[in-house]
């Protein structure tokens, strides 16, 4: 019987192939059957293609863009702006018509409002929090699809560990790994983060470090819009624990079986160990990583379209990641979650914060973003989710979650916001769900974050409710919820 040496690991694997490592340990066993090495991988790799729910929209995507608003913008004042209603619910910014007949957006989405045609909207996100809805926690859950009772006295989560949730970005490049000589999962161009903790959400958790993002964090303040110009082949550097981890694992798992088994080489010749090798080396001597990430080789007047500040060139990286075939991009806002200027955590003075600030970043960089992934084709096999973790609260000037609010501020609201959604099968040109008169709760289709996560799963053609085991070894599925399939044509 052949042992493996090492921990509970599934990346020794390929992820498509429902085989943990104990089932591994124990091949030799299967000759009782009549089964050699070659036959059960083949019998498990036709099993994996004819698996999955199908139904619309089912594996569309081959890619995936979240672009997380993190802070938790006002629909509000945004993209759900509420007309007869007292002065103390309503935006101070006048409401504009949008490509949608019926439909309005505020003067702070002019270029959005030109494109909705493009995308669905989904006005009905919503869901009741556990205790404190702090950003962490929220994050955490839009992120994972799970919550977690852990926090620290502050009321916030505590910082990232090893037995969390994975990143649905992490689910997404292992189970449907990438076949290009390209990073599979970038985060760009800051960690998730609130107060002091950072990056809690945005790691692979119990997979391991083989599946944690490449995260491209260039060096200087959130205020310093002119950082993506600083981007170097330094920053392309995989953290090398994670590269050494990967390929030792691998050359490990190698040797063991080429020791117990002479004839594995041909047992095994259609899956081509030897491209595990090439595809790492691929990656650094290609040079297409290193292209993607190299901006100044788009023209000034794309530059300028998508805007010269940290979200609109991030955006344009995350097109041409894309393009080199990254699985998964995830664009943070970038600025830390709770604080000032260009956050959209806007407690206090947010009248001048959205109009001189974070609306017009978002308003140019996100349309130039979606009319340039469809005008080249890539909205057909890209989705598209632009999301924070919650609303802002209808009323101003109320403490709903034990903030300070002036009476030109919103404090945090999960009970309903908006999220837009676009490519991979995603309508066109429709609005999903309805809120109430004061935008405080939905009136029909409420989307909770966890069923989001499932219909960008289901866009992968990853059923929601495939099992991962974590760290002590106990099943869990990938997120607790069914995807909305009326949100695909």
């Amino acid at each position: 019987m052949i042992h493996l040496p090492g921990g509970n690991c599934s990346d020794l694997c390929n992820a498509e192939l429902k085989m943990n490592r104990r089932d591994l340990l124990r091949l030799g066993g299967s000759g009782i059957l009549g089964m050699s090495l070659g036959t059960i991988l083949n019998l498990q790799a036709r099993a994996a293609e004819a698996g999955g729910k199908g139904g619309p929209g089912w594996g569309k995507a081959k890619s995936v863009v979240l672009i997380y608003l993190q802070g938790g913008p006002s629909h509000i004042d945004l993209w759900d702006p509420k007309e007869n209603v007292p002065d103390n619910i309503r935006s101070v910014f006048g409401s504009i018509p949008t490509k949608i007949p019926g439909i309005h957006y505020t003067e702070m989405l002019p270029r959005l409002a030109k494109l909705n045609d493009k995308f669905t909207q989904i006005r009905s996100m919503s869901y009741t929090p556990n205790g404190l809805f702090n950003h962490t926690a929220a994050i955490y859950q839009i992120m994972t699809g799970y919550t977690t009772d852990k926090v620290s006295p502050s009321g916030q989560l505590e910082p990232p560990d090893p037995k969390d949730y994975p990143n649905f970005g992490s689910n997404i490049v292992r189970l449907k790994p990438s076949t290009e000589p390209m990073l599979p999962f970038v985060m760009l161009p800051r960690p998730l983060q609130e107060s002091n903790v950072v990056g809690k959400g945005g790691t692979a958790g119990f997979l391991g470090k083989a599946f944690d993002p490449y995260t491209l964090y260039p060096p200087g303040d959130d205020l310093d819009m002119g950082k993506m110009e600083r981007l170097t082949v330094d920053d392309l550097k995989l953290p090398p624990e994670v590269f050494a981890l990967r390929l030792q694992r691998r050359a490990d798992l190698r040797s063991v079986i080429e020791a117990a088994m002479p004839d594995v080489e041909k047992a095994v010749e259609r899956y081509n160990l030897d491209d595990y090798y090439q595809r790492a080396l691929n990656l650094i001597v290609s040079g297409r990583a290193r292209k993607a990430f190299d901006l100044s080789l788009e023209s000034e007047k794309v530059r300028d379209n998508y805007g010269r500040n940290t979200f609109g060139q991030s955006c344009l990286l995350a097109r041409r990641l894309v393009e080199a075939g990254t699985r998964v991009v995830e664009v943070i806002w970038p600025k830390v979650a709770n604080s000032d200027n260009d956050s959209w955590d806007q407690h206090v003075g947010l009248s001048d914060r959205m109009k001189n600030k974070s609306a017009p970043m978002l308003d140019q960089g996100l349309s130039a973003f979606i009319e340039d992934m469809d005008s080249r084709g890539l909205l057909e096999e890209t989705l598209v989710v632009a999301i924070g973790e919650f609303g802002r609260s209808p009323i101003k000037g109320v403490s709903t979650s034990g903030n300070t609010n002036s009476a030109d501020g919103r404090d945090h609201w999960p009970y309903c916001y908006s999220a837009i959604i676009a490519g991979a099968g995603i309508k066109r040109g429709y609005v999903h769900g309805q809120s109430d008169k004061t935008g405080s709760s939905p009136l029909e289709d409420p989307v909770h974050p966890t069923e989001l996560l499932a219909t960008m799963y289901h866009a992968c053609g990853i059923d929601a409710e495939t099992i991962v085991h974590n760290h002590l070894n106990q099943p869990r599925e990938l997120v607790k919820a069914k995807p909305v399939s009326k949100l695909f044509a």
